[in-house]
């Protein structure tokens, strides 16, 4: 008897209990009654909702290392599964569109679990209304990214919804890749002393957004980085197998990426903010827009973790790559302050890189 109100007390500590139905169910409680735009932002709202509403619900041992995607293996190999959905507005922006955005993003996340993706399904959320020209540019789009990234699109839906009930088009990509052997990607791997490395500039996708939703102008446009990093990351593994955690720093940007990681690995992270690349039309939109660089999504990079005596063989092949020419090592991982992102600053100070709070842009990806 003891045991059954222990149970019961707990629950009542984790959740609200809910006797509508007929019995009890027990609800996760939350300081918010509705769905915020900030819970859809990878920041801390996002992380609340995960670890308090899905993961409890959902759990299981390919679930639990919430990476990009989970990885099992069959008939002897090791594969990859990932999905993503897209809703970014305008769908179309500088440097790329919804459905190449939709095709690059579901190859990446494949690509961070150390995978060669291989198919794609899509799902197609229309609205009624959008013009019929604006869908076949997103399907030529797509045909585009799909062959530039050498994946297939082998299944899909479609459904439409009453003018006013959707945004246009919502689109859903899912992929499965396959991992190569000795390839190993977890936030376990880490040991102090890896080198965080990023393949070139970022915020650009971020703000090519922001450019067009607030009619900013600039001397020369800026666009959205948008881009398939599969073929990159087997040229890095080719490289050296002693890659420990990649990540694309996508919503919530390079800060939330790197906490999360930190937070995994139950180590710190030291950032040097001179070695951080941002451009000068970047850097100048941010001023303007009060925004940090480092919160910023983006479409086309990732972060490379890998032991120091291989970063310079991983940086040599990174660079080799179009996508990879910018290349340079932002940080390190350290023992001190585990689970926390510091930033040493140009002037010798120290300040922490906490996770995105709140929604800096919504609807980016």
């Amino acid at each position: 008897m003891k045991s059954n109100e222990d149970a019961v007390k707990k629950i009542a500590e984790n959740s609200v209990i809910d006797f509508s139905g007929g019995f009890a169910c027990p609800i996760p409680k939350s300081e918010y009654a509705n769905i915020l735009l900030a819970h859809g932002s990878g920041g801390k709202l996002t992380h609340q909702l995960i670890e308090k509403m899905f993961l409890p619900q959902f759990k299981n041992e390919l679930l639990a290392p919430l990476h990009d995607g989970a990885i099992f293996t069959l008939g002897g190999n090791r594969f990859a599964f990932s999905t993503d959905s897209y809703v970014v507005n305008p769908i179309f922006f500088p440097g790329g569109d919804i459905g190449e955005l939709a095709v690059n993003g579901t190859v990446n996340d494949l690509s961070m679990c150390g995978a060669r993706p291989l198919y794609l399904s899509t799902g197609f959320i229309i609205e009624e209304g959008l013009p019929i020209d604006d869908l076949w540019k997103i399907v030529l789009s797509m045909q585009e990214a799909a062959k530039r990234a050498e994946v297939l699109l082998v299944t899909g839906d479609t459904k439409v919804v009453d003018r006013g009930k959707g945004d246009k088009i919502f689109i859903n990509t899912s992929g499965i890749g396959i991992v190569g052997d000795g390839v190993d990607i977890s936030p376990k791997n880490i040991r102090a002393g890896d080198k965080i490395i990023v393949n070139g500039n970022i915020a650009l996708h971020g703000i090519a957004i922001m450019s067009v939703r607030e009619g900013l102008e600039f001397e020369t446009t800026i666009e959205s980085d948008t881009a398939p990093l599969n073929a990159m990351v087997q040229e890095m593994f080719e490289a050296t197998r002693n890659v420990h955690v990649l990540r694309d720093p996508t919503r919530g940007g390079v800060a939330t990426t790197l906490n999360e990681i930190a937070e995994q690995a139950n180590l710190g992270i030291v950032l040097a903010e001179e070695c951080i690349p941002v451009t000068d039309e970047v850097r100048a939109a941010c001023e303007i827009l009060g925004l940090d660089p480092l919160y910023i999504a983006n479409e086309g990079k990732l972060l490379a973790f890998v032991s120091p005596e291989d970063s310079e063989t991983l940086l040599t092949a990174m660079r080799r790559h179009p996508l990879g020419k910018d290349s340079v090592v932002i940080g390190e991982v350290v023992e001190k302050h585990p689970g926390t992102v510091v930033m040493k600053s140009r002037i010798g100070g120290t300040r922490v890189v906490d996770m995105l709070t709140g929604e800096q842009l919504p609807r980016i990806c």
